[in-house]
């Protein structure tokens, strides 16, 4: 029982320390190329559906439940002007893409909505925006169709001069 215990603290131990090795950032360039999992300093949020890293960018994927809220979240970001672009494309279907201020991660209350939903097309998405505080961005995809997909890619956020 006691080495069941000891390993129990030393496991959540760990994932503290992995976490607080997440300092704010103010700068993000990442292609997801490396990825084989989502990174320890980012968050996936996909309810019943999916979202993982796979062919060097991020997929969301609805299998069987179309209209899950489904967020990727960032690292802290430090309060400031920035501006944010990636590429984003979709398998067809309706799907939409919001941007939110996520000061707490584990509390979907806190999301504030930073840009209003949009149609995803094949196109590149470029965003300003404003953090009075330092707070995660939440890029909150939905799909409303069965085995939908949006594929994120090439995301970079540099702070406004």
């Amino acid at each position: 029982m006691r080495k069941i215990v000891l390993a129990g603290v030393l496991a959540f131990g760990g994932f503290l320390t992995a976490n607080a090795q997440c300092k704010s950032v103010s700068t993000l360039t990442e292609n997801f190329d490396t990825w084989k999992d989502i990174d320890k300093c980012w968050t996936a949020q996909s309810g019943k559906a999916m979202l993982y890293a796979n062919d060097k960018k991020i997929i969301f994927y609805s299998m069987n439940s179309p209209g899950e809220n489904m967020y990727l979240v960032t690292p802290k970001i430090k309060a400031g002007t920035y501006t944010l672009s990636f590429d984003i494309s979709d398998n067809g279907g309706e799907t939409t893409l919001e941007l939110f201020s996520i000061p707490n991660a584990s509390d979907a209350k806190s999301y504030v909505s930073i840009a209003k939903p949009s149609k995803i097309t094949k196109d590149k998405k470029t965003f300003n925006i404003s953090l009075q505080k330092d707070s995660s961005l939440g890029l909150k995809v939905m799909l409303n169709g069965v085995h939908q997909a949006v594929y994120l890619d090439n995301l970079s956020l540099k702070p406004k001069k």
